[in-house]
């Protein structure tokens, strides 16, 4: 079922996402620029603060985590979620390969892979992620859904 409600959603991001012209400056094309520079920001404060600051940081006020073997964790409860999580014993940080953003400039997605360095093993793991944001009042983007897989090969992970 979820499953199905991430493809309707992405399937409407990718139908509306068309480019909106202002004069001879294409809107989307900054905004999906600026998405890309947030989370690449974003992976870069979970690099040196820690993934709970950074992920409580960007995670908008109804913002939803789909964990594997969870129910989806939604606004207050997500950030408690958050707040709870012991991240001193790895680090995580990815990389977006692309990013889309509506036309009417308010919602967008990056998707890239991630890698979690564990500290106590010679080892990275890496998975692909999504990750949907939704831009606030004040022109910033706050993500309003996040997930992720485990599980993808080293040898295809690009610029890694």
């Amino acid at each position: 079922m979820m499953r199905c409600f991430i493809f309707i959603l992405i399937l409407g991001f990718t139908t509306g996402c068309k480019e909106k012209k202002t004069g001879s400056v294409d809107a989307s094309i900054n905004e999906k620029v600026l998405l890309m520079q947030t989370d690449k920001a974003f992976s870069a404060l979970s690099v040196d603060k820690g993934m709970k600051t950074a992920f409580v940081e960007y995670i908008d006020s109804n913002g939803i985590l789909l964990k594997p073997g969870k129910m989806p964790i939604i606004g207050a409860h997500a950030i408690d979620y958050l707040i709870q999580q012991d991240d001193t014993s790895f680090e995580l940080n990815w990389q977006p390969y692309n990013a889309m953003v509506a036309a009417s400039a308010d919602l967008g997605f990056t998707y890239g892979v991630y890698a979690l360095h564990p500290a106590n093993i010679d080892t990275v793991l890496y998975g692909t992620y999504v990750t949907i944001w939704k831009k606030q009042a004040n022109g910033t983007w706050k993500f309003v859904l996040d997930s992720g897989n485990e599980g993808i090969d080293r040898s295809a992970v690009d610029n890694f």
